[in-house]
């Protein structure tokens, strides 16, 4: 594993395999972290590094927040995403290529390929998360740590967080923060300074615009029907993942491959072969 500092936070990432670029925005929610390509959910069972590794320089990389990537409380939007792909792109001399999103990292993607056009060859969005159930699930998560820090205060969080290895999706009052405050003694030391009435302002600002609309969160629509880059999604299909969110990239790319399978046929088989179908074909 390699780290680097973009945007004055620490990113931990690492290329797999050799080829054209392809930048992997990892699934796993507030958890993406690059081991999540091989062991989070369906990606346990596709076998995706290995199989695209073969052909593309696959690079995964822990968002920030995740992992062992650092982060900054601050209002966090999907352009801050952005910019730690974009830096980790320039870091490493790529000026172009192909971008992948599981889950979450759909959305990074996508609002990377409207703020970038001229860094995206291709997007392939895999399983990409939204639905009315996934709005709700993550306005619910945010708001019980704030709940919690209401109650508590930030030096709770800290406590809680050191007592236990559950991520923010499974414990919510540990909060966005939880694994940097495990990973960084400097940034836990901060995070207890923090002024308690802004810390709650930054942390509400984050649920209305993170996850702002009942579909694939944060790219405008008017803005995907804009782009002229090929794209191939995947639809998932559960509460967090849901197929109407998917259908929504496809009404709004107007260079959209849609892959009309069930999750159930989505196997080590199916999907890498799909996924390379599509990019060879570029």
């Amino acid at each position: 594993m390699a780290t680097v500092t973009i945007d004055g936070i620490i990113t931990r990432y690492e290329v797999v395999g050799s080829g054209p670029p392809l930048l992997m925005y990892s699934p796993g929610g507030f958890d993406s972290s690059l081991e999540n390509w091989r062991s989070f959910s369906i990606y346990r069972t596709l076998n995706l590094l290995d199989h695209l590794g073969s052909r593309y320089s696959c690079i995964v990389f822990d968002r920030r927040e995740s992992g062992l990537s650092g982060g900054r409380v601050e209002r966090i939007g999907w352009e801050d995403y952005v910019t730690q792909g974009r830096g980790l792109l320039e870091h490493l001399g790529i000026s172009r290529a192909h971008l992948m999103g599981g889950c979450v990292g759909c959305s990074s993607v996508a609002t990377f390929a409207i703020i970038h056009p001229e860094m995206v060859m291709s997007m392939v969005l895999f399983s990409p998360a939204g639905g009315p159930r996934y709005r709700m699930a993550q306005h619910a998560r945010l708001t019980r740590h704030m709940a919690y820090v209401a109650e508590h205060g930030l030096e709770k969080v800290v406590e809680l967080a050191n007592s236990h290895s559950k991520s923010f999706s499974q414990d919510p009052r540990c909060g966005p923060w939880v694994t940097v405050i495990r990973s960084d003694a400097g940034f836990a030391k901060s995070y207890l300074e923090f002024d308690l009435e802004r810390y709650q302002t930054i942390v509400g600002g984050m649920a209305r615009s993170l996850f702002d609309r009942d579909t694939v969160p944060g790219p405008e629509p008017e803005d995907l029907m804009q782009l002229d880059i090929p794209a191939l999604i995947v639809p998932g299909q559960d509460s967090s993942h849901a197929p109407s969110a998917a259908r929504y990239l496809q009404e709004c790319l107007p260079q959209a491959q849609y892959w009309d399978v069930p999750v159930s046929q989505q196997t080590e088989e199916t999907a890498p072969a799909r996924i390379l179908e599509f990019l060879d074909s570029l």
